[in-house]
């Protein structure tokens, strides 16, 4: 997943025991023969197989991503006789743990064969990952790496066409990359890029493998960038192996066989393209792996994405010189079950068609902005399938690209969207303002109507900083004058905090504070002011080195001390969550924590830190908390985007 730190720590809890004894309920769609993209949680890695042995191919995939992680089957609804290429899938059924790195080959027409990093699971159909078979190589037998092994990939080949099975082994070298906090003034990154190479053992014949060694292509290792996947089957036809790898980002690699079936020989790696233009994922952190998916007689990709949903790459059966042609992706789609909307959701309860019950609006780490349609106000409601949404005609989407995230440019393709829902401009008309990997502040106004929103292209939120625009001092690029640039992932809260009418933003400053940036009217213009930081807890909260807690003496509220990649993060939500009248915060964790408003003075306001809401872990990066009120009895209950791109909901207990 993502760089950086792995965990938001709750924030310095004198308990962390759950206040509420119900567990969070993952939401459901609770509409039968709507289908929406298939999709398990964080990551996928795609096993095509018939897992059921009715004849037809299966979706078996492995994800992580708390707490959906697991590995599933996804049934082929459609008959074995139509060989159709996109059927529409049962939702996916848990068959056993959730294991990395899983791969599996298909080999000559004999039975599939599923690894993960040095072990064979023989008995996969009966016992998934839980009975694995040791190899007598490791990893450290493969690539003697200084640094970090991310992708580690196991897969059978039979090289030389001898009849035994050889290994071949796929690793990600992120050594030369390093971490975050890597460019120059001018936005270059001074690091090293990612390495995927792919290493070949062979077999002798009795169970021994010679010394793992890389393999070349154009007299040189292959080497693309990060996490290789790498999948050898006979792609143009000529009766030969050939190579297609995958990558860290969101593109396919070809190598030709220009050799034999008995001697490979590879030619320099080629993009795959589709009608002159790259083969490309919609995300990144792709898993490819090859199968003959539509039974045409030629290799296909069956590909898993960042956020969990998973396609079909076909290969079309044609090829000039050399270069076998394929389709863009398109993705499976399943019966819907339980609502999700990409990975890291960050979800606003909001009436946004203004149809008198409250709808979903969310972003996610692809850098979209979903719209999932309340239909029926009740309670639990019915949902539409999530509906990305435009401005100026365009779909939005906020991304990296090359220089956009402090973690580098291997995260070209993550913009981590969240969100508001309010009537920024005071024409009645509900706007949004997004925050995302860039730490930039914009907003979109809606020029359509109550019930038919429509939204202008993206504009900086401006603030009257009366000098210099303030930034986090790791950010390499300098904001526009009066542009409100604060750190990234982290949520901008519009609300009235004064209730002067006016709407303000609440959110992380350039520092880490939790700060409010109040609205004014000044020669008749509605004008945003610096960031005050007038909220104050019993203690500074952040993290060390260590990723620990830091507890200082009583001042603002730092909800993140923490520097470059670590920084930002935080998503928080306004409410009164014990109904005394005070307005609390609700903030990311391992789950959600509380801080309760112990009333203010002297234009501060205390927070207290009265814990977890639940025990449950939601979150191995992120959460982010909303509040909405579906059972219409006047408590706000909690609403809460995991990482694994589902929805939870857990009811208040606090208020009758």
């Amino acid at each position: 997943m993502p760089l950086g730190v792995r965990l938001l720590i709750p924030l310095g809890l004198v308990s962390t025991a759950a206040l509420g004894a119900d567990d969070p309920i993952r939401i459901r769609y609770n509409n039968p023969g709507v289908t929406v993209d298939l999709g398990v949680g964080l990551w996928a890695w795609p096993l095509p197989m018939d897992y059921d042995g009715d004849g037809d191919l299966d979706l078996v995939v492995s994800s992580g991503g708390v707490p959906y992680e697991g590995t599933y089957f996804f049934k082929n609804d459609s008959s074995p006789r139509s060989r159709t290429a996109m059927p529409v899938f049962r939702p996916g059924v848990r068959i056993g743990e959730y294991r990395t790195n899983a791969q599996i080959s298909h080999i000559d027409g004999r039975e599939p064969v599923v690894m993960t990093p040095g072990q064979e699971h023989p008995q996969f159909l009966e016992r998934a990952f839980s009975r694995p078979a040791a190899l007598p190589l490791r990893v450290e037998d493969v690539h003697a790496a200084r640094g970090r092994v991310r992708a580690n990939q196991w897969k059978r080949i039979d090289w030389e066409a001898d009849g035994d099975l050889d290994l071949v082994v796929g690793v990600g070298d992120w050594t030369e990359y390093g971490w975050d906090d890597a460019y120059d003034s001018a936005g270059n990154w001074t690091n090293g890029p990612l390495h995927g190479y792919v290493y070949l053992a062979l077999n002798d014949g009795g169970g021994n493998y010679s010394q793992a060694v890389k393999v070349s292509a154009g007299g040189r290792p292959v080497d693309v960038y990060g996490m290789p996947s790498p999948s050898f089957a006979d792609f143009d036809g000529d009766g030969d192996l050939d190579l297609i790898c995958g990558e860290f980002l969101d593109g396919f690699t070809y190598f030709e066989n220009v050799g034999t079936r008995r001697a490979p020989r590879y030619a320099a790696g080629r993009r795959l393209l589709s009608a002159g233009r790259p083969v490309a994922m919609d995300l990144q952190m792709i898993t490819p792996t090859a199968v003959d998916w539509d039974r045409d007689g030629d290799m296909d990709l069956v590909a898993g994405d960042e956020d969990g949903r998973v396609a079909f790459v076909e290969n079309l059966g044609r090829s000039a010189a050399g270069m076998p042609a394929f389709a863009q992706p398109q993705y499976f789609r399943q019966r819907a079950e339980f609502v999700k909307f990409g990975a890291l959701a960050t979800p606003v309860g909001f009436d946004w068609d203004g149809d008198g019950d409250e709808d979903i609006v969310a972003g996610n780490s692809a850098g979209y902005i979903g719209f999932i349609e309340n239909l029926d106000g009740g309670s639990p409601p019915k949902f539409a399938a999530p509906v990305r949404l435009a401005a100026g005609g365009k779909t939005i989407r906020i991304q990296a690209g090359d220089n956009g995230s402090i973690q580098g440019p291997g995260e070209a393709k993550w913009g981590y969207t969240t969100i508001s829902v309010a009537d920024w401009d005071g024409d009645s008309l509900p706007d949004i303002v997004a925050n995302s990997i860039w730490g930039r502040i914009v907003w979109h106004r809606n020029v359509g109507s109550r019930s038919k929103p429509v939204l202008e292209p993206a504009r900086p939120v401006a603030v009257d900083w009366g000098g210099e625009p303030r930034r986090p001092e790791w950010n390499w690029w300098l904001p526009a004058d009066n542009e409100l640039v604060s750190q990234w992932r982290t949520r901008p809260v519009v609300t009235d905090w004064n209730r002067d009418g006016l709407q303000d933003i609440v959110m992380l400053d350039h520092e880490g504070y939790l700060a409010w940036f109040r609205r004014a009217r000044r020669n008749g213009k509605l004008t945003l002011l610096p960031a005050q930081r007038i909220f104050f807890g019993a203690a500074e909260s952040g993290f060390d080195r260590r990723h620990e807690i830091v507890d200082r003496t009583r001042g603002p509220l730092r909800l993140n001390a923490d520097r470059a990649g670590k920084s930002g993060r935080r998503k928080i939500d306004l409410t009164d969550w014990d109904g005394d009248g005070a307005v609390d915060i609700l903030v990311n964790s391992a789950a959600v924590d509380w801080l309760r408003n112990a009333g203010g003075e002297n234009g501060r306001f205390l927070f207290q830190q009265k814990g977890a809401l639940t025990s449950r872990r939601l979150a191995g990066h992120t959460t982010s908390p909303t509040t909405v009120d579906w059972d219409g009895n006047g408590a706000r209950d909690l609403l809460i985007g995991a990482e694994d791109g589902f929805f939870y909901w857990l009811e208040n207990p606090l208020i009758p």
